[in-house]
């Protein structure tokens, strides 16, 4: 049995860890013979295959083709349904003109409203939003028909709202928050997102006090497959992807959950964002949240949820999720030094630890970090030196971006055997001292530095009580060391898969360091292994595979396409023509246009287009002039009133439009601005990151834009246009072959389009 403990014992390991992912989320969605009162995933599929059939941002003729078809099922279910309207910008000078869908289940209380909450547009200007988020307007259709069917009047009125202008800058919800009279009702908001196609869909919370009730009511509602952790909120912070329900926390202090999904994230706002690719599993993710949480929210106090008081939460297996005060951080991470400067004591004084081997010990494990570290911080740079068209990635995940993560996990789990297999003298105990030591340090930091990540104590304590067994006994069971390893692996391993999905191939840093500081709270098991040098190679030709694998897709098709991106580009003051593009590898489509006379951009523009990356041109390549009109504009008012001067700039489009911006010279000296009436935050006017930008104007209808400035007296102004429109492709004075199938549209650039620049002084 004892020849058998090795090969059994890391069966067990992997099972673990397996099972850790395996548990996410459910392995099977439901089907359309599902009871009518159950949620079913493919009678939700069938509004995402029709919502995302075209593309349908705001202005896009299919926009409100999708909106007619929401509209329409809300009322075929028998709800009655308004739409509202109106101009907003958004906290960076994103104006647009949402129409928000609304409608609205009466409760049989007078108490707070639940609010369903996911948004119908697609990002411009070439996604067709099935999972992002056609996936979550399907979600609230299909709950709701299921919740309706049950012929229960809730407690609470339950607010529908189909937000509109979501990817131009929360603007929808803006509009509603700060407007609409049914947001002063609204207690609490269940969002509904994806920033991929697939993947588990993670829990987050949105709050401007403490978690506490919402935790425990979350908790209470018992949804089956909870993934959350207040870690991945902190993380969530750290992105730029705010959603609708940002604007409810800071505009209108209403609480709630975002539910988003975020793998394959190189599906993200591109074409690929389509019916076929979104995970059906992923889907019935959405619908176990949705249910669960519908039914107890819709009947619970929703004016209770307010709290000072924070929680620490995570998910595990079985436990589903696992929750405590934060005012345990401090008493458990004293607990757990004082338990190891015990054991250390422990261990020296019955000469079960030896001085001279524990520090010796810090050496294999330090080595491990620093080497495996460096190769995840430096692996993106040599991807991309290898695969150059991975740099055109926007998203920095690519499509084989799974088996990179297999590929530098397995590595630093065959570097990390390979340097201890050189310690193989060594006593496990003393070997275990160095892992301790480190992720005490890490505790501690967490505990005062983020303590959404004060979890991490659990795996610590878990290890310790594997280092008292090994100090009392000589020779235990590995298997029994196996299950107190357990909490590590259980609630570590997700993240190494976690950070480089939810923040790219660049964080593969996190991944190789989770890697090795995994190995060390396993070092009860994997201490005892007489071959670890066999084992190193066995990982060492897992990671060779992996990255065979990895390279043998790192090629572009028709399923998996390579992103790029062509503008022609008019200056009507010089009259002078260029083709650019955002592309740093050119495939041969781009080429042609760019081709060997490509220039640096800053020869010929200066401004960066609204972006989600602030990404700008990589080259530029000149061109003949086409006829084609810009806008016209007008100095509609001018009044000096003391020291400041009143302008009013009104500028009208030619030609069919998508987009307008708007740039000002460095010396104007803007003290107030609104467009078409709606006031430009002054945060964002005086923010020197917006880089001269005044406004974006995403268009409807081709309506015009009126700019109202407040600027000192004296105070030169230069106004910098850029008309855009999305018909670089489809316009008849152009003749640009079809894009190859191997080739996609970039997604967070404006693309595929026709600018027109013109600039307009006041003297």
């Amino acid at each position: 049995m004892k020849k058998l403990s090795t090969p059994l014992s890391l069966l067990l390991v992997s099972a673990i860890i397996y099972w850790s992912y395996y548990a996410l989320m459910p392995r099977d969605y439901s089907r359309s013979d599902a009871e009518k009162s159950q949620f079913s995933t493919e009678r939700a599929l069938e509004h995402v295959k029709v919502m995302s059939e075209k593309e349908h941002f705001v202005g896009a003729p299919a926009h409100e083709e999708v909106r007619n078809y929401i509209i329409g099922q809300l009322q075929a279910l028998g709800l009655e349904t308004s739409t509202q309207e109106g101009y907003t910008s958004g906290d960076w000078g994103n104006l647009s003109k949402p129409i928000n869908i609304l409608s609205k289940i009466e409760g049989s209380g007078n108490g707070k409203a639940l609010m369903l909450l996911s948004h119908y547009d697609s990002n411009p200007h070439s996604s067709l939003g099935a999972s992002d988020a056609g996936s979550g307007v399907a979600t609230i259709l299909e709950a709701v028909r299921a919740f309706l069917s049950k012929g229960e009047q809730p407690k609470n009125d339950i607010i529908i709202l189909i937000s509109d202008a979501e990817e131009l800058g929360l603007n929808g919800a803006q509009l509603f928050v700060n407007e609409h009279p049914w947001a002063k009702n609204v207690g609490l908001v269940l969002n509904f997102e994806a920033r991929g196609s697939g993947g588990p869909s993670y829990m987050l919370i949105e709050t401007n006090g403490g978690n506490k009730e919402l935790i425990k009511a979350f908790s209470d509602a018992g949804p089956q497959y909870p993934v959350a952790n207040s870690l991945a909120y902190s993380i969530y912070k750290m992105l730029p992807n705010d959603t609708d329900l940002t604007v409810f926390r800071e505009d209108g202090d209403i609480e709630g959950f975002n539910f988003a999904f975020i793998d394959d994230h190189f599906d993200y706002h591109t074409v690929k964002d389509n019916y076929e690719r979104l995970d059906r599993n992923t889907l019935e993710h959405q619908g176990s949240y949705m249910m669960p949480l519908l039914s107890y929210f819709s009947n619970a106090d929703l004016s209770s949820l307010k709290s000072d008081e924070d929680y620490v939460y995570f998910n595990v297996p079985v436990f589903k999720l696992v929750f405590y005060p934060f005012s345990w951080i401090l008493p458990m991470l004293i607990i757990a030094v004082v338990l190891f400067l015990f054991l250390i004591g422990y261990g020296l004084r019955n000469q079960r630890l030896m001085l001279s081997e524990v520090f010796r010990g810090f050496v294999p494990f330090l080595t491990s970090l620093i080497i495996c570290g460096l190769i995840g911080y430096f692996s993106w740079s040599l991807l991309t030196s290898l695969y150059p068209q991975y740099r055109d990635m926007l998203h920095g995940f690519t499509y084989n971006g799974h088996l990179y993560i297999a590929t530098f996990a397995t590595l630093s789990i065959a570097i990390t055997f390979w340097i201890y297999s050189r310690f193989k003298k060594m006593k496990t105990a003393d070997l275990m001292v160095a892992p301790l030591t480190i992720w005490l340090i890490i505790c501690a930091l967490v505990a005062f530095y983020l303590q959404g990540a004060s979890f991490f104590i659990i795996p610590g304590l878990a290890t310790l009580i594997a280092f008292y067994v090994l100090l009392k006994q000589e020779k235990p069971s590995i298997l029994l060391l196996v299950l107190m390893i357990l909490p590590g692996l259980w609630i570590l391993s997700p993240f190494i898969q976690m950070f480089p999905v939810g923040l790219g191939l660049k964080m593969m840093v996190a991944a190789t360091v989770f890697t090795v500081l995994i190995f060390g709270l396993s070092l009860p098991v994997f201490g005892f292994y007489k071959r670890k040098k066999r084992i190193a190679w066995i990982a060492l030709l897992f990671a060779i595979a992996f990255f065979i694998g990895a390279h043998l897709k790192s090629g572009f098709n028709s399923e998996n396409a390579k992103p790029n991106s062509l503008l022609y580009v008019l200056n009507a003051d010089e009259n002078k023509a260029m083709w650019a593009t955002y592309d740093t590898y050119l495939d041969n489509w781009v080429e042609q246009y760019i081709g060997e006379e490509k220039k640096d951009p800053k020869e010929l523009v200066t401004e960066t287009f609204s972006s989600k990356y602030g990404t700008g041109f990589s080259y530029v390549s000149e061109t003949s002039v086409k006829n084609i009109p810009g806008p016209e504009i007008q100095l509609s008012k001018d009044t000096l009133i003391g020291d400041k001067r009143f302008l009013q700039v009104c500028i009208r489009h030619q030609r069919p439009v998508n987009r307008l911006e708007v740039f000002t010279n460095q010396e104007a000296q803007l003290e107030s601005c609104s467009v078409n009436g709606v006031s430009l935050p002054e945060a964002f006017l005086q923010n020197p990151r917006r880089r001269g930008k005044l406004v974006a104007h995403y268009i409807s209808n081709n309506s015009y834009t009126e700019i109202d400035m407040v600027i000192k007296k004296g105070s030169p102004l230069e106004l910098d246009i850029y008309e855009s429109s999305n018909d670089l492709l489809k316009n008849p004075l152009f003749s640009i072959p079809k894009r190859p199938e191997n080739t996609i549209p970039m997604p967070f650039v404006l693309n595929d389009a026709i600018i027109v620049k013109k600039s307009f002084k006041v003297e």
